[in-house]
């Protein structure tokens, strides 16, 4: 039985309520504190509280909540609540999508009002979850002055975004900005340029408005670093926003932005808005302008990272998308691929038309790691809601899922030289420090050394111990100890957690050789789904692939290790995008025992999964499409998501 399967219902409870009340100290005040090994000089510490300093002194004071901070676990409901925001800026950004575009395009809105009354509530946000990095309030609004100054003159838009703030990932270059990425060496360092897609942003007329954070590296699912601290999810604060997206997931959930821009590598867009409840468009590389963007590893060509917008709606994604793409990026970007924006494949022509038939292919499970039950109920529902709106689902049959993941290369030598300069520690876990552990009373108690924890036979995995130390740290006898007890046929393909510098370094060649190999993969795959052609009973191989983007809902702060759902469609290159289903209920979503698994780290999830942790999670999933059908992949998300709103499952959807 696993550590939270022993504890009582009571000591839960008694867990709960004294995290609800220190949830504020996990956000930058408490950074200060933040455990460091005593080789490392003060220097990066304090370059790093003077940048938060600066941040705290950016926010008006009129825009603060009281003391003490609201110590809810869901705080969704506090910024309306607060009375900070007057009945007219609730209006605004409680407004759908479309609606708030059209109001500002017809000039029934002024930028002004809707950029001022989002950054209201992005500060609200922020003051909750350690959402944001850079708040630039004077800038925003003098852009969205000028925009409405040529709205009074011209009587027209400036463009199809006219006026409308969109959020950014700390990765987006803003001209005479540092971007930091949470690295505290890149503290001072402003841009010359602004992103290719920043550039096509103010060409439409948008008001980018704030900047939003991310985890050192970006190679992780979520959201930490040693600059301004961890980031947490407004359905519940004791459990992860995702990342590397999650400052952008925390703010869109509380509406203090409509529509934000991330980054996916490996699951960094989708992870995170299936944590919040979200939606997320991740298209195949190079469609959408790349050009300008901060990033770690820089050079790697294997596995290009995308851009992809983040929202509470599908359209603002559709909307922005083709904004982007009708706008010619490949003129500003020269690694962006000169597709136009097809309206045939958004009326799904390649798909039996808009009113056709379509047949969907459900992935129970990866084969690596079987999701659980939240997850698994959620493709249930959306399966008997696709059924009920005439379509056809199937069952997908897992091709290769194991050789597609486990096909990379990472020394992370570029982490450690980005770290270097400023002396901060190079970060190899998610897990709370001792220091924020005790502040937070991080799962019931003082957090316990994974050395302590193996050698007194806890249940606890080999990622989970390479992600919680510093794996020189672990004696070989604890790891000997836990592959034993772990031991399962796949152990050895599934190989070690991808701890970056702890991965060995490949030679040019290796490197051609994975390139081959990844190749092959791809070629096979394609030809795995076009085999479901007879099985489909539409004439057209499965039109596209549901699958979970994580195996779990939100997990606790450092337990979000998995993303086998997301990283393979990064191996293939495929179209995805996320969409929310429901919630997790501790009545319906209870444990079920399993006498199999697929190896330790599947056993280890199975292990640390209960329910009633999870209460009131988001849970979500994705739609995969093939390469580059951005347009068809947005159109049959909608199929699903009106499907869903139509259908009535058991429980509430969101």
């Amino acid at each position: 039985m696993s550590i939270l399967g022993r504890v009582s219902n009571a000591l839960i409870a008694q867990f709960m309520s004294i995290v609800v009340m220190r949830c504020d100290q996990l956000l930058t005040s408490r950074l200060d504190s933040f455990h460091t090994t005593s080789n490392i000089t003060m220097g990066w510490q304090e370059t790093a509280k003077s940048r938060r300093t600066k941040q705290q002194a950016s926010i008006p004071k009129e825009w603060l909540l009281p003391d003490p901070l609201p110590s809810d676990l869901n705080v969704l409901s506090v910024p309306v609540a607060s009375k900070l925001l007057t009945p007219r800026e609730i209006e605004i950004t409680d407004t759908d999508f479309e609606s708030l575009l059209s109001n500002l395009t017809n000039g029934l809105w002024t930028s002004v009002e809707v950029v001022s009354a989002f950054y209201k509530r992005a500060i609200i946000a922020h003051q909750l979850t350690n959402c944001l990095t850079e708040i630039f309030i004077d800038e925003a609004l003098q852009r969205a002055a000028q925009v409405d100054a040529h709205f009074a003159t011209t009587g027209k838009p400036i463009g199809p975004l006219h006026g409308l703030p969109i959020s950014l990932k700390d990765q987006f270059s803003l001209k005479g900005r540092e971007t930091i990425m949470g690295y505290v060496s890149w503290i001072g360092k402003p841009a010359d340029r602004d992103a290719a897609v920043v550039e096509i942003l103010y060409e439409a007329g948008a008001v980018p408005f704030v900047r939003t954070n991310v985890p050192q590296t970006l190679m992780w699912c979520e959201t930490f670093n040693n600059v301004f601290g961890r980031t947490l999810n407004p359905y519940n604060r004791t459990l992860t926003s995702g990342g590397s997206s999650g400052g952008e997931s925390a703010l869109l959930a509380l509406h203090g932005s409509p529509l934000g821009l991330g980054t996916d590598i490996g699951g960094s867009l989708r992870v995170p808005t299936s944590f919040c409840a979200l939606y997320a468009l991740r298209p195949s590389m190079h469609r959408l302008p790349y050009g300008g963007l901060v990033n770690s590893s820089v050079g790697q060509e294997s596995i290009h990272s995308v851009i992809g917008p983040m929202a509470p709606s599908l359209a603002a994604l559709r909307i922005f998308t083709k904004t982007i793409i009708d706008a010619k990026p490949w003129e500003k970007d020269p690694a962006c691929l000169r597709i136009p924006w097809d309206p045939k494949q958004s009326a799904l022509g390649e798909h039996g038309g808009p009113v056709g038939r379509l047949c969907f292919a459900i992935m129970w499970d990866n084969g690596v790691v079987a999701p659980t039950p939240p997850v698994k109920r959620a493709m249930e529902i959306t399966k008997k809601a696709l059924e009920d709106a005439g379509h056809t689902v199937v069952d997908w049959t897992n091709h290769r899922h194991f050789e597609i993941y486990t096909n990379t290369a990472n020394g992370g030598e570029d982490f450690a030289r980005a770290c270097a300069p400023s002396g901060e520690p190079y970060i190899t876990s998610m897990l709370p420090s001792p220091s924020e552990a005790q502040d937070f009373n991080y799962l019931f108690g003082k957090l316990p050394t994974v050395e302590a924890e193996l050698l007194k036979g806890a249940p606890i995995s080999l990622p989970l111990a390479l992600y919680s130390m510093n794996p020189q740290n672990v004696t070989e006898e604890a790891i000997t100890k836990l592959k034993r007890e772990y031991a399962h046929e796949n152990d050895a393909a599934l190989g070690p957690p991808d701890v970056a510098m702890e991965l060995p370094r490949r030679s040019a060649f290796e490197l051609w050789q994975l390139h081959a190999k990844r190749r092959e993969l791809q070629k096979s795959y394609l030809d795995h789904w076009n085999a479901t052609k007879d099985a489909t009973g539409t004439g057209r191989p499965v039109d596209a692939i549901i699958s979970p983007v994580a195996p779990y809902p939100a997990a606790p702060h450092g337990y979000n290790s998995d993303v086998f759902y997301t990283s393979m469609w990064n191996g293939l290159d495929y179209t995805a995008c996320t969409f929310p289903v429901t919630t997790v209920d501790p009545e319906l979503d209870v444990r079920v025992p399993r006498l199999q698994f697929h190896n330790y780290e599947d056993e280890h999830i199975h292990r640390w999964y209960d329910a009633r942790i999870f209460k009131g999670a988001p849970v979500g999933l994705q739609l995969v499409g093939r390469t580059h059908e951005e347009e068809a992949v947005l159109a049959m998300t909608e199929v699903v998501d009106a499907a869903l709103k139509k259908f009535q499952p058991e429980t509430s959807r969101l």
